[in-house]
């Protein structure tokens, strides 16, 4: 945490950092992990959204220069609380549902990691 801390108080590594992250979302980098989100069920109507998707760009908008770590998982908890854990009907169906957000949010934080990587290595600071 104290890394983490010392990452959000540098105003040039938060400006880099989201900039590498806007680029990914602005190059289209990561339209094969999307597609992965888009599985069609028997039910159109039941057709999953890109929840994963939706949590991380609320994250990359809170994150700033001078932001608290408790801020950034305070939006992440607020998101699973509105995408997750309400809309579950029972306890099996929040069981499939939090599996399911865990296995694809870290393949999209996975992609995410390595996208940036390979093209954005200024974004590591």
């Amino acid at each position: 945490l104290q890394t983490v801390r010392a990452l959000l108080n540098s105003n040039s590594t938060v400006t880099v950092l989201r900039s590498g992250l806007h680029a990914i979302f602005n190059e289209k980098s990561l339209d094969v992990t999307k597609d992965l989100f888009q599985e069609k069920l028997r039910n159109p109507k039941k057709r999953q959204k890109n929840i994963q998707l939706k949590c991380l760009k609320n994250f990359i908008s809170s994150l700033t220069s001078s932001t608290d770590i408790r801020d950034l998982l305070s939006c992440l908890s607020s998101d699973l609380q509105t995408f997750i854990i309400k809309p579950s009907k029972s306890k099996e169906a929040f069981k499939e549902q939090a599996s399911d957000f865990m296995l694809k949010w870290n393949l999209l934080l996975s992609n995410v990691g390595k996208i940036l990587t390979i093209n954005r290595t200024d974004s590591f600071g």
